[in-house]
């Protein structure tokens, strides 16, 4: 009989990159928005923080290293370093020297056996994946049998999701707390979770399926589209995209705006109106006056009309261009520069590579009563932009997390409902 050390799965990094002759380098940066892509909910729900332990669990999986397309080789290798930015991942690597470089065509009968899809190879990301990877490659004859295997790690061997810090079981408590945590010098705002192991801090064109596939964000452009076409009195009124977007949340279509409140009682409805058996929670955002911006920001528009961009416009725009000048030059860029003039015509060819990238807080105007009642304020994402579940340097956050949802919503006040 085997053991059971014997018989667990070994997971292994997946990444994929577009960037020709990346993995002949000792490093690599990934964007922190394509980390986790691919990978089960399961999976991704222990490395949304990337603390000690979660380092450490990367650093000891097997790894496989592909370029974009069909065309290309694989490397095998590990992970030596992992290093923490505020916008990106930099890993350090090493490919094992007794594995040459695989042809895609050895890999491609073993897709399904290594969880790897088919659009998966057109996108750059870092996956994580719940199979074993040495030991499909050499059971197939892919790899020398010789190489070495790695200490296996299953799912059951990965740090736990996070505790929560800070808990509440009363509307008194709650309250006491917030009065606490806010002592007037900065903007504070809430948001309710119905269930804290389940959702991110993502707006819903980022959400991602329980495998790992991004749901909406490849047909952006077409679902804007879309409503626009079906719903176009609606809309007729808004002057910038922006309105749009917010318009649009009402409708329930993904974008690229989540909602947050300045109310906190708003903030903690949410967290218990659903899920009633689920402990809920209500996150804090902490940020200076300054970040907080407005409906007609020239820096919103630029993001907000991301979303009229085709997806295969917005893979264009070259990031790494640090000089404005020539970033905004190039073909894709002065597309989105084309949409930001339909609202703003004076508008000049500033776009900072930087901003497109960002998390955004802005104040929308109050158009609807939902955003009326919701205090409406929105933390928008620009391309491939995260906030980290943990915070970042422009905005904190903190956590409470919200038991015994029942006599909490008994206690709120009755009139304390958007619907």
């Amino acid at each position: 009989m085997h053991s059971a050390s014997y018989t667990k799965r070994h997971m292994y990094n997946f990444f994929v990159t577009s960037q020709e002759g990346a993995w002949e380098s000792a490093g690599y940066e990934y964007e922190r928005g394509r980390f986790l892509e691919y990978t089960s909910e399961e999976i991704a729900s222990r490395f949304q923080e990337l603390k000690e332990r979660q380092v450490a669990s990367l650093l000891e999986l097997p790894c496989l290293f592909a370029y974009e397309g069909k065309a290309g080789t694989m490397r095998v290798g590990r992970l030596i370093k992992l290093r923490l930015r505020p916008r990106t991942l930099y890993i350090e690597f090493k490919l094992d020297e007794n594995v040459p470089p695989i042809p895609f065509a050895k890999v491609m009968p073993l897709q399904m056996a290594l969880d790897i899809r088919d659009w998966e190879l057109s996108r750059t990301h870092w996956a994580i994946k719940d199979e074993d990877l040495l030991g499909i490659l050499k059971s197939h004859g892919v790899i020398p049998a010789r190489v070495a295997a790695r200490q296996r790690i299953s799912k059951a061997d990965l740090p736990p999701v996070s505790p929560p810090g800070l808990r509440i079981e009363s509307v008194g408590d709650f309250v006491n707390i917030v009065i606490g945590l806010n002592d007037g010098s900065t903007e504070v705002f809430y948001r309710g979770h119905s269930n804290r192991a389940k959702y991110r801090l993502e707006p819903s064109l980022f959400r991602k399926d329980d495998r790992g596939n991004l749901k909406h964000l490849h047909a952006e452009d077409t679902m804007c589209r879309e409503l626009l076409v079906s719903n176009a009195n609606d809309f007729k009124e808004d002057v910038y995209t922006l309105d749009k977007l917010v318009r649009m949340q009402h409708y329930s279509l993904p974008t690229r705006l989540m909602d947050i409140t300045s109310n906190p009682l708003i903030a903690l409805f949410f967290a218990c109106v659903s899920n009633p058996t689920e402990l809920g929670e209500v996150i804090v955002f902490e940020m200076d006056t300054s970040q907080v911006r407005y409906f007609d920001s020239d820096t919103a528009s630029c993001i907000a009309n991301l979303s009229r961009l085709p997806a295969s416009s917005k893979a264009e725009i070259d990031y790494s261009i640090a000089n404005v000048r020539e970033f905004n030059k190039k073909s894709a860029v002065k597309r989105l520069l084309h949409f930001i003039k339909e609202e703003k015509p004076f508008f000049e060819p500033r776009i900072r590579p930087h901003d497109l990238r960002s998390v955004l807080c802005v104040k929308g105007r109050h158009t609807n009563n939902r955003i009326s009642f919701q205090s409406g304020a929105f933390l928008l994402f620009g391309q491939d932009a995260t906030l980290d579940e943990s915070g970042s340097e422009e905005i904190a956050v903190k956590r409470i997390a919200v038991a015994n949802k029942q006599q909490v919503l008994r206690e709120l006040d009755p009139t304390l409902h958007p619907f």
